[in-house]
């Protein structure tokens, strides 16, 4: 979610359409154009392997069938987004299978959060993801050393010396905020 204050409009002659086909690197497809977005900073990228580490080990330690990725596309039904991390279920992946753009939100999805980014776009962007499919959103606040979990029916805040759990996908998941943030 690195820096949405400063994407950059790039042609407003580039469709959803295009993107879907062809997503660029650092893109989204927002508000009837394509943006590009700032390149994430060492800290982003540090913060978004911990998640995806972490993600990861517990779908595979448990043999869950799932993925995680990062920086992947994905359709809402407003915009073409693109979240840091994302968790597929193994019902949803046998469904649609591995398309350029995902053609839903992700089950589960991390996004990392600027002190650039605007509290109102972020949120958007987060319930935008609810409303197309999303049944969880962490919002992860590096400077704050908060992360807030969202789905459709709540919205938890955890912070430095806590532990997040996830709410409706990767049931059972935990993890010390620090070490995320770590």
């Amino acid at each position: 979610m690195e820096d949405m204050e400063h994407s950059t409009d790039i042609s407003k002659y580039f469709s959803l359409d295009d993107w879907m086909h062809n997503p660029t690197n650092d893109t989204e497809w927002v508000n009837g154009g394509l943006v590009q977005t700032r390149a994430a900073t060492l800290k982003h990228r540090r913060i978004q392997g911990n998640i995806y580490f972490y993600w990861r080990s517990y779908n595979d330690s448990r043999a869950l069938g799932g993925q995680v990725y990062t920086d992947v596309p994905c359709r809402t039904n407003l915009h073409g987004r693109s979240s840091d991390v994302a968790y597929l279920t193994p019902e949803i992946l046998i469904r649609f299978g591995e398309p350029a753009v995902f053609p839903q939100s992700f089950p589960l999805i991390a996004e990392i959060v600027s002190p650039k980014d605007l509290a109102e776009e972020v949120i958007a962007k987060s319930q935008e993801y609810l409303q197309s499919g999303g049944e969880e959103v962490w919002l992860v606040f590096p400077e704050n050393r908060w992360i807030v979990v969202m789905t459709l029916n709540q919205r938890l805040v955890f912070i430095s010396g806590e532990v997040v759990s996830t709410q409706a996908v990767l049931k059972g998941f935990s993890v010390a905020v620090d070490e995320l943030l770590t």
